[in-house]
């Protein structure tokens, strides 16, 4: 069953890309999206930018919160991803993040993101607590 989340409540790409939040808390969540044509590059998979940002919104979702803290907003400082196999039009991906490590402002998430057919990419995200604008 989807949920939401306040930090989607203004996040067009996340809209755009069509993901659904299937649980978030502080320091995990989990989201799906079903891979689309416009999401197809030249060679017929899909282009490596969209796996990234669906990565990085799994991530966002861990780092923070959903009830929040006032005034303060955890951000990403860096993030690497591993491409494992390819993914297509129609497929739905899953992605799981979870944390590693926090201390202090800083923070280390892991994020899978699979298919049915498996894994799909791994990323990995360093994040950083700022104040809120």
């Amino acid at each position: 069953m989807p949920v939401t989340h306040p930090l989607l409540e203004n996040d067009h790409m996340s809209a755009w890309l069509g993901i659904s939040v299937e649980a978030a808390e502080s320091g995990s969540a989990r989201i799906s999206m079903v891979l689309r044509r416009d999401m197809v590059n030249g060679f017929g998979i899909v282009h490596g930018g969209v796996l990234f940002a669906f990565a990085d919104t799994c991530f966002a979702l861990a780092c923070n919160d959903p009830a929040g803290t006032p005034g303060v907003i955890t951000v990403a400082s860096g993030a690497d991803v591993t491409f494992l196999a390819p993914a297509y039009e129609g497929q739905t991906l899953t992605a799981v993040g979870s944390v590693l490590s926090s201390t202090g402002r800083s923070g280390l998430y892991d994020v899978h993101v699979t298919s049915a057919d498996g894994a799909v990419a791994e990323f990995r995200g360093r994040s950083r607590t700022i104040p809120a604008r």
